[in-house]
């Protein structure tokens, strides 16, 4: 039996497109995000929602909800499906057939599964009809998802809902870049143009006469102001052919004489179309009259594309829309939203700080992150799988080649956007070096050669008549005096590591790469003896143990005897009972200790060094893990032997890959499945599984975030985070699909040779 008939089925029962309502949308991005991210943990299939059969693949569900009949005959189908293992509703009264949904009970009788319901409305102080209903349905369901915390609060105090029984998941929206929307502004020709924009299904209750109403006093203000309503009009909302709401806003516009202010988009927008569109807005506007309204999807889109907001008073703003990103006002009340809109528009930094902060802080429900919660719940019911399976992207370079210029990888980004500003440093191009030779390495292409060749040629610029290394260049390419008096010891020694990766690879580099590479290396050798730093000294060992080849046997195996010697010397003097480490507190990049003991004794076979590497490697992994959950040291509070600091939170990607790099090599050596689990289960950090349940790594640009906080994702994608990715998501690559050594696509010629034989003289 193949594993795709073995996996559970989560049947998700709701009205999916082409039935035109803010459910199937929400249902459809929900399916895709879970089903992209979780594909290998179980299955999705639908139950649709119509009163039209569609042609829906043979192995779906179709139910009519107008007809009581069919709730039975669609449940006995289910039930004939032993895969079948929880029935996901997405529920609204409307959706179902009789008062107040009433038909959905009989289906809830008969199915066998255990049924989890997501109510997209819950309405406060209900009557005796609807109060049973609610029951009813918290009667049956195992679980019981709300988008709010107000919604979870109606159903404990109003309907006597246990909150063991609730969980809250947010209204999810997509991903999307940080842009200028002026340049969006020219795609649409509305370049010098103020932008208000109000988008969905429209109809009577979005209220979009409230902002008509608001426009002439806007338009004294600010001449330049045009307001987009975009959607087409709600199937319930046009009577006999007639649309009466539109032709009402129409007519309204004329009376009011800003005709020439206001754009009816009423046609079918692409995904991609309307995102572009709101991240061109300046301002949204969210105008309900319905004081009850759970959520809104569109609120939530808004907020994803950067835009202010201003919006009636709903649980759903109430909640989310706080000062620092927008402005709440009355029902119907045109005058507040003309000063609100004035306010913010004739102040620039307030709304740039405030669509900076919408920003933020919807990225926190992107789908991506939904799908992680949502996964977790299905996981709480499904007793059979133990744990997910996350699902991996291909690997994207983007945002890489993003912040490289043709002299380096630029330190920082603000967001995606890369920040010239911050300069650059050996560190972050070393790394870059070392990615982009092992990314040749799986997937060999010339175009990999032009970055190669940009980041080994900042390294050699980086060296000084005495062989060390400065670390900080400035945006003017000059040196930074932080130079000066910053400790370059860990950066001096991860050139080294990049330099040997270079070598490591010169049957599949051009001649010349090998050859500078080379003669850097050699300038080095002076200072590589006198590294005292911990960290410093195992990235020397990483770098020369990869030289295999370019050093003669007896001088790489001497150089690394001496410098693994230094970290047993170390480790000789801090370890203790209970204290199995190298130092008397464990900062960052831990990992690369134990791994460069392991690399001195897969050169030296000495037990003495595999003892240490997997005494000292386990004691740290039992303080990354922490019952199955992995969690690096805080850079706000390192890990001291005396007293441990229990701030967890400042969690960084480099941490993350340097462990992911060390399991790896343990996993090559030892060949035990434990550290492969182990190294899959830290990888998945990047990909949601931390303490906040939201990815670090951004599938839309191919970066990665700059940290993980307590109680949110530092969103900026720099350069070393971008690459420490990178650098884990290779070494994924290569363990779970291990290849061929490439064919050589440069011959090495005699200069290499020749210099070989040159170092080898003076090593």
């Amino acid at each position: 039996m193949n594993n795709q008939i073995e996996r559970s089925t989560i049947l998700l029962m709701s009205t999916f497109p082409p039935t035109e309502c803010g459910i199937a949308t929400f249902t459809t991005d929900l399916y895709q995000a879970v089903s992209h991210q979780f594909g290998n943990s179980f299955n999705l299939a639908k139950c649709q929602l119509s009163t039209i059969y569609n042609n829906f693949n043979p192995s779906e569900y179709h139910l009519n909800p107008k007809v009581q009949g069919d709730y039975k005959h669609t449940a006995n189908a289910i039930n004939a499906n032993k895969n079948i293992k929880l029935i996901h509703i997405q529920h609204e009264f409307g959706l179902f057939g009789g008062s107040y949904g009433s038909y959905l009970f009989t289906f809830l009788e008969t199915v066998n599964a255990p049924v989890m319901i997501t109510f997209h409305t819950v309405l406060p102080g209900p009557n005796e009809e609807l109060k049973k209903a609610v029951v009813k349905l918290d009667h049956y369901s195992s679980s019981i998802i709300v988008m709010t915390k107000q919604s979870a609060k109606i159903l404990m105090e109003d309907y006597g809902v246990s909150s063991e029984k609730i969980k809250i998941i947010p209204h999810g929206t997509h991903l999307n870049e940080w842009k200028d929307n002026t340049e969006i502004k020219k795609k649409y020709g509305l370049v010098n143009r103020q932008i208000l924009t109000t988008f969905g299904l429209i109809g009577p209750g979005k209220s979009i006469e409230t902002t008509l109403r608001a426009l002439p006093d806007i338009k004294k203000k600010i001449p330049s102001i045009i307001y987009l309503i975009v959607g087409k009009t709600h199937p319930n909302n046009i009577i006999n052919g007639v649309d009466e709401y539109r032709l009402f806003l129409k007519k309204l516009a004329n009376e009011l004489a800003i005709e020439d202010h206001v754009i009816f988009l009423d046609h079918y927008l692409e995904l991609q179309e309307l995102l572009d569109i709101l991240q061109a807005t300046d301002l949204y506007l969210f105008t309900s009259k319905d004081p009850n309204q759970a959520v809104s999807g569109t609120f939530t889109y808004a907020m994803s594309c950067a835009c202010p907001i201003i919006a009636t008073s709903i649980p759903h703003t109430r909640e989310l829309l706080t000062s620092d990103i927008g402005k709440i006002i009355e029902i119907n009340n045109s005058s507040q939203l003309a000063s609100s809109s004035i306010e913010i528009l004739t102040n620039p930094d307030l709304k740039k700080e405030m669509s900076m902060n919408a920003y933020k802080k919807s990225r926190a429900t992107i789908w991506d992150n939904i799908a992680v919660l949502q996964a977790e719940s299905y996981l709480e019911q499904l007793e059979m799988i133990p744990q997910l399976k996350y699902s991996y992207d291909p690997i994207k370079l983007d945002h890489l080649k993003k912040l490289t210029t043709e002299f380096g990888i630029i330190q920082f980004s603000q967001f995606n956007v890369p920040d010239l500003n911050s300069g650059y440093t050996l560190d972050d191009n070393a790394r870059a070096l070392i990615a982009m030779c092992n990314y040749h390495a799986l997937y060999p292409d010339k175009e990999n050669l032009k970055l190669i060749a940009i980041y080994l040629k900042f390294i050699e610029r980086c060296q000084t008549k005495d062989g060390s290394f400065i670390n900080y260049i400035d945006r003017f390419q000059e040196v930074h005096i932080k130079n000066d008096y910053v400790n370059l010891e860990d950066s001096n020694a991860r050139a080294i590591w990049a330099l040997g990766t270079v070598l490591s690879l010169r049957k599949i580099l051009p001649e010349n790469y090998s050859s500078i590479a080379f003669s850097i290396l050699e300038k080095s050798l002076d200072w590589i003896s006198r590294t005292m730093s911990p960290r410093s000294i195992a990235f020397l060992i990483k770098g020369i143990y990869l030289c295999d080849g370019v050093l003669s046997v007896e001088n790489r195996k001497n150089i690394i005897i001496s410098l693994a010697d230094k970290l047993v010397t170390r480790y000789d003097l801090n370890r203790e009972k209970d204290w199995n480490w190298f130092e008397e507190y464990m900062t960052y990049a831990n990992s690369v200790l134990p791994e460069a003991m392991l690399y001195a004794y897969k050169v030296t076979k000495e037990e003495g060094y595999k003892n240490i590497a997997q005494e000292s490697f386990e004691f740290l992994l039992k303080k990354l893990f922490i019952k199955d959950t992995f969690r690096t040291f805080s850079n706000n509070g390192w890990y001291l032997k005396e007293h441990y600091n229990n701030n967890r939170y400042g969690e960084q990607p480099i941490d993350v890959a340097y462990t992911i790099e060390a399991l790896a090599l343990f996993y090559e050596t030892f060949k035990s499945p434990r550290y492969l689990s182990l190294l899959k289960n830290a990888f998945s950090w990047f990909l949601g599984n931390n303490h906040l349940k939201q990815l670090i790594y951004n599938p839309l640009t191919g970066g990665c975030h700059d940290g993980l906080e307590e109680n949110n994702v530092n969103l900026n994608q720099g350069a070393e985070s971008t690459i420490c990715y990178l650098m884990a998501r290779l070494t994924l690559e290569k363990v779970l699909k291990p290849t061929k050594p490439s064919p050589a696509l440069y011959s090495v010629k005699s200069r290499v040779i020749k210099n070989r034989k040159k170092s080898q003289q003076k090593l």
